[in-house]
């Protein structure tokens, strides 16, 4: 392996979590993460009546046969019962997890505040934050004044190797607080922007790359340098703690309004369900003008399929959110298993 190699091993920043480059990339991010959900469940309804009208013209798809008809409207009927049944059952899940006892309550509240201590200590500040990126801001600051503290104790080390080494990951904890902090700045202070830009930030790679130096030069290491290093470990910890209980949160939130839409739409769509089968129920054929019938039959199946589009694009945002921030601490699932082994490269680096 290559002295190039080796140090892009010590790299932290990588292939971070939450990078868009190109038009395509960020129309995805838009579509997964960024975009209102509502919005996304209006453009795949319209996408699917401007479909069934195109289909209709070009002779691919009829709705003059009552009978086919009918049996698509008591499909979807039933296909809704079974979605809003789904929904509510998720709706329960969630609120079981609301239910809790006096201790269990208290057991909860002195986590948090736990949390806030923790947080105050060891950034300086007088009282946390209430607002979730206002608190990443002041992690992310702390963050980038352990990292800075880390390379002023390295300074002057006897092993010229190591230092290069620690000020090159100091280098890029740097660049990732900075990105973040700029995101920060032009987001609004909920928990989903909160979650939305710590997701962009390695910070898994950081503390694994941190522990890693710490393990192997323990022995080179003075008592100043070994306590810049924890300090540095101890704020990204605590970054993670941050993260996964904004997270948890938001999800609740999300999956609870999810529940509430989705049981707004179900009474229409059930009952434009009903509409189709009646406009064929007529022995004659439909019962409205032939000409009228593929606009008014797509606008009503539109309607139907509204609570699976709602369905489509909030679970697409949710499962996005868990699978990027699926591990917690220094576990790198999405790390390429072809980048090589940061193990390797120190034992390859060490002269």
């Amino acid at each position: 392996m290559g002295s190039s190699e080796r140090n892009e091993s010590l790299e932290s920043s990588g292939t971070e979590i939450g990078d868009r480059t190109g038009p395509l990339a960020r129309v995805r991010e838009w579509i997964l993460v960024e975009g209102d959900r509502l919005l996304i469940t209006i453009l795949l309804s319209s996408v699917t009546f401007f479909l069934l009208l195109a289909l209709n013209e070009l002779e691919f798809i009829a709705f003059v046969n009552s009978g086919s008809m009918t049996r698509l409207a008591s499909g979807m009927i039933a296909g809704t019962f079974s979605l809003v049944t789904l929904v509510v059952s998720i709706n329960q899940l969630i609120l079981s997890q609301e239910f809790a006892t006096a201790g269990e309550v208290r057991d909860e509240l002195d986590g948090v505040m736990d949390f806030r201590h923790d947080l105050e200590e060891r950034t300086g500040v007088p009282a946390s934050p209430a607002a979730p990126t206002r608190i990443l801001e002041v992690l992310v600051e702390a963050v980038r004044r352990r990292a800075d503290e880390l390379a002023e104790a390295v300074a002057g080390h006897e092993d010229a190797a190591f230092e290069a080494r620690v000020n090159r990951y100091v280098a890029s904890v740097r660049e990732s607080t900075d990105r973040l902090d700029d995101t920060l700045e032009h987001t609004s202070s909920n928990t989903f922007n909160a979650v939305s830009a710590s997701l962009q930030y390695d910070n898994g790679r950081q503390v694994y790359v941190a522990r890693t130096l710490r393990g192997r030069y323990a022995d080179e290491l003075s008592d100043e340098q070994r306590e810049a290093v924890d300090e540095l470990i101890g704020t990204l910890q605590l970054f993670d703690v941050a993260q996964e209980h904004f997270k948890t949160t938001y999800l609740q939130r999300e999956l609870t309004r999810f529940s509430q839409l989705t049981i707004y739409s179900g009474f229409p769509a059930i009952l434009s369900a009903i509409i189709v089968a009646l406009v064929y129920a007529d022995f004659g054929g439909a019962s409205i003008n032939v000409a009228s019938l593929p606009v008014v039959v797509s606008a009503l199946i539109t309607v139907v399929i509204s609570p699976l589009a709602l369905l489509v694009s909030y679970i697409l945002r949710t499962a996005t959110v868990a699978r990027r921030s699926a591990s917690v601490g220094p576990m790198l699932p999405q790390k390429d298993p072809d980048d090589g082994s940061f193990e390797g490269s120190l034992e390859e680096g060490q002269e």
